[in-house]
């Protein structure tokens, strides 16, 4: 039987983070692999936002398209598989189990992200990203000027209310018949800002234009037709109430089973604990992107790829060598150059593009 592939860099998940972290490994002559399984959160998103240079005609399925092709380009291996287990097999090897394959790496990237607190009320998932919305960075932009909800009962719900106002007048914060958890603070701060405060039940959403016909059945899908979007909430005392969109606010849960399998520290609240340039408590593991602040924002989860790619290449790269390590190096035992030859073979593919275009001259014995 074969022996797995073996990598410089494994990368587990493949939303920002993780490509971003694998095309500056791959690109700066590292082996790498990106493994993400099937329908990650980031790839649920229809309009991409905040990501300069880019139309937020883009979902985030083509962005992750369009990176996948780039790693590939630059000769990184991508595999659309989920990773059931990562386990250290010596001091500078990790194993890599996926659902269709193995493999082995020197270092590990866990970008697995956070799983959204979703609400329990019945068909409203459905409407996720043309009206139910979970990042207010991300959508508030949107609802402007129009009836907004939050639902919820947390000190993070009121908070999340009083900030939309920032954007619109007409604020409903609805506690779907949970009792309040906020601080007495918070308390006399909702009533001092023109928040309708809701109680009862909610009981389904409706379409827009749908002339109030309540969706009762939960149809489990992230994401309705693409043109249906909500059209408002229906309580259990029969009332209706149009919105232009809202957002629940129920928490997240971190992904961070294989974090806590390799033994990496964790924070109170479930995140992976790992330093500004993606370190875990373990050596050789790095973590990067929401699994370590759900920030869930995709120019901060690309920014800490980034930091996490040139911090591996600076832990592997051979060059140079430790001022106090010289006198045991033997020049003749040092593979020069340092990058894996098929990379270096496709750097000399892109130099000559870059030549017919003019852009740059050819090195001597080239």
């Amino acid at each position: 039987m074969p022996d797995p592939p073996a990598y410089e860099v494994a990368v587990v998940g493949g939303g920002p983070a993780g490509l971003t972290t694998a095309l500056y490994t791959t690109r700066l002559g590292h082996r790498t692999a990106a493994f993400e399984r099937a329908g990650g959160r980031h790839a649920a998103v229809d309009n991409v936002h905040n990501l300069l240079g880019v139309s937020e005609d883009v979902s985030g399925s083509e962005l992750a398209e369009l990176g996948v092709r780039q790693l590939e380009e630059y000769g990184a291996d991508y595999h659309p598989d989920a990773v059931e287990t990562v386990e250290r097999v010596d001091e500078d090897r990790f194993r890599i189990d996926g659902a269709h394959g193995t493999a082995t790496a020197e270092r590990v990237v866990l970008a697995t992200g956070f799983s959204d607190e979703g609400p329990d009320v019945p068909g409203l998932e459905r409407f996720t990203g043309r009206g139910l919305h979970y990042c207010l960075h991300c959508d508030a932009y949107t609802l402007g000027d129009g009836a907004v909800f939050v639902l919820g009962h947390t000190e993070h719900a009121a908070q999340v209310a009083m900030l939309l106002l920032h954007f619109t007048d007409d604020v409903t914060l609805l506690t779907d018949d949970e009792a309040p958890e906020w601080s007495d603070e918070t308390a006399a701060q909702l009533e001092a800002h023109p928040v309708e405060r809701v109680d009862g039940e909610v009981i389904g959403a409706f379409a827009e234009g749908s002339g109030g016909s309540t969706v009762l059945e939960d149809e489990g899908v992230r994401g309705g037709p693409a043109e249906e979007w909500l059209g408002g909430l229906t309580l259990a005392d029969g009332t209706e109430r149009e919105f232009l969109g809202g957002f629940a606010v129920y928490g997240l849960e971190y992904n961070n089973r294989l974090a806590a399998d390799l033994g990496c520290d964790l924070a109170d609240d479930g995140a992976v604990e790992a330093d500004d340039e993606g370190r875990t408590s373990e050596d050789g593991v790095y973590a990067v992107g929401d699994v370590t602040h759900g920030q869930n924002q995709t120019p901060i989860a690309m920014g800490d790829g980034a930091r996490a790619g040139i911090a591996l290449h600076q832990d592997l790269r051979a060059f140079p060598v430790d001022a106090d390590a010289l006198d045991a190096v033997d020049p003749t035992d040092l593979r020069v150059p340092g990058a894996a030859v098929e990379l270096r073979a496709r750097m000399r593919r892109d130099r000559g593009r870059d030549r017919h275009a003019g852009l740059r001259d050819p090195r001597p014995g080239e």
